[in-house]
């Protein structure tokens, strides 16, 4: 999660386990085997959790977005070249 900065969804589909596990491994068993790493990946979550209502203002905006294109005929921003 550190080397790429990556969401407890993005590394839980990585490892084909689900949220809460990952979420599990690294805040309760993290801290357990590696305390100075577990600090490095609490900052990682904390900085996710406050980006997350950006994130999310973001994907809305993609999806209307997109909706607005397909309602006109033009090509969206994820088909344009």
């Amino acid at each position: 999660m550190l080397e790429k900065k990556t969401t407890v969804r993005d590394a839980s589909r990585q490892f084909g386990v689900s949220k809460s596990t990952v979420h599990k491994d690294v805040t309760v068993r993290l801290r357990q085997v590696s305390p100075s790493l577990y600090q490095e990946v609490r900052q990682l979550l904390d900085l996710n959790k406050q980006e997350r209502h950006i994130r999310g203002g973001l994907a809305t905006r993609r999806k209307y977005a997109r909706r607005r294109s397909e309602a006109s005929g033009q090509p969206s921003e994820k088909n344009a070249p």
